[in-house]
């Protein structure tokens, strides 16, 4: 009986509608093969750790739509689009949907970190199984993975998305629910022209 969960937020790669930050570097097409490129790098990731690890792999995308995305990435995948609101509504919107489902252990990653590789995927599933959160931070300030294993809407509210107070305010709202939070290492997005 599969109990974890891995979701994966991505969007598809539309050029002009993602990346929009590496355009100016880049051009259109450019940051849209980088985000083709990243996606498909982090399922072959995610799907390496399948092989010992069971967990239900779902891809939540922005952009696009099914047919588009299983054409992409495979018919083998569960696909949910993301949804409305900000990433905050959309990120509590997929762990709620899983919790629901009956999954004890959630954990939602994007794309946009090249160093989160599958040992550092089954790491985190390790430390979530004892502790309350687990969070992969980003250089930048914000983190490119969360993992839960109940629904805690608090951490996802009044959190300035976008910017590099995003791990800090969540870390603070965790202290105020006295949850406990293991970390992993710290990896670089490619959000911006001097990420690559």
């Amino acid at each position: 009986m599969i109990s974890e969960s891995l979701i994966i937020f991505t969007r598809y790669p539309q050029p002009g509608k993602t990346k929009t930050r590496l355009i100016p570097i880049l051009g259109a097409e450019g940051a849209a093969n980088c985000q083709r490129k990243m996606t498909e790098y982090t399922l072959a990731e995610a799907k390496s750790l399948l092989a010992n690890h069971p967990l239900l792999l779902e891809i939540h995308f922005a952009g696009g739509n099914l047919d588009l995305m299983e054409t992409w990435l495979g018919r083998d995948i569960t696909y949910r689009p993301q949804g409305e609101g900000d990433l905050g509504k959309r990120m509590m919107s997929a762990f709620e949907i899983s919790f629901a489902a009956g999954m004890s252990g959630v954990i939602i990653i994007g794309t946009d970190c090249p160093g989160l590789n599958a040992k550092l995927m089954d790491e985190a599933f390790q430390l979530l199984s004892h502790q309350d959160l687990v969070l992969g931070p980003a250089a930048d300030g914000g983190y490119y993975l969360i993992g839960l294993h109940r629904l805690i809407p608090e951490l996802f509210v009044g959190i300035d998305w976008g910017t590099s107070q995003v791990r800090q305010q969540t870390v603070e709202i965790a202290a105020k629910l006295n949850l406990q939070i293991a970390y992993l290492p710290i990896l670089n997005d490619i959000d911006r022209p001097e990420d690559l």
